[in-house]
């Protein structure tokens, strides 16, 4: 039997026969793990509060065949808990576990800056310290940026003109009067600004973004992170904007 130990942060979990889950975790060394946590549905568990979506783990497992099996798991932090009583931070955090889950295609390679922007995000959100759908938006253009699809907001994506006229999603982000295909969106100035924040980090002109270009900036942000991965976020359609 092959032991291993790592941390991890619960993405789903699905029921397996009558008492055991199988739960997939993103791990800091590892990557994403699905293992079996057996009779973790019984009342009488060790463990199995432990592995609800949203917690930060130390697991010990051991591999198997098909699927490794945790043998032990400890808790680091229950995000879950801090996140439970706040909608817009809750589906929040459920869209960003949905979104690393779907960037992290293969099991069990390494995928450490992506592990530790969720765990920051996560992080983030049960702190308070920013809006809500403000931090998720970071979580997206930054896990994208890890992903090799961070959009071009500086200068035209096709030709790197400065002269920016428009945000196209095919294109990979902003273009040029020129290079603007049919159907671009026309964001404000503004937008583009929050966008650009947002990606690295400077929260100061993030926090002091008004309202309407922060819901310009979640649609833009969400269309662009749907087409990269092919497949609609569920999780999306229950986030709500906190009013500002």
């Amino acid at each position: 039997m092959s032991l291993y130990r790592d941390e991890g942060v619960v993405l789903r979990t699905q029921k397996l026969g009558e008492a055991d889950r199988i739960v997939t975790i993103l791990a800091k060394r590892t990557g994403k793990i699905r293992a079996v946590a057996k009779g973790v549905r019984r009342t009488t568990s060790r463990f199995g509060a432990r592995l609800e979506p949203f917690t930060h783990v130390d697991l010990q497992l051991h591999t198997g065949r098909t699927l490794d099996v945790v043998t032990q798991a400890e808790t680091l932090r229950p995000y879950g808990e801090a996140l439970a009583a706040d909608y817009p931070r809750y589906t929040a955090g459920s869209a960003m576990l949905e979104t690393a889950d779907r960037l992290t295609h293969g099991e069990k390679e390494p995928a450490l800056r992506q592990f530790l922007l969720l765990v920051g995000g996560l992080r983030t959100l049960a702190d308070r310290e920013h809006e809500a759908r403000l931090v998720l938006d970071a979580y997206f253009l930054r896990s994208l940026a890890v992903a090799g699809y961070a959009p071009a907001l500086d200068a035209c994506a096709k030709c790197q003109a400065p002269a920016i006229r428009a945000f196209a999603i095919v294109a990979g982000g902003v273009v040029c009067g020129a290079c603007r295909p049919a159907g671009s969106a026309v964001p404000a100035g503004e937008t583009i600004g929050l966008m650009t924040a947002l990606l690295r980090g400077d929260w100061a002109t993030a926090d002091a973004s008004e309202s309407r270009h922060r819901s310009e900036c979640s649609g833009l942000v969400a269309a662009y992170l749907q087409w990269h991965l092919e497949h609609g976020i569920r999780s999306l359609r229950h986030v709500e904007r906190e009013p500002v």
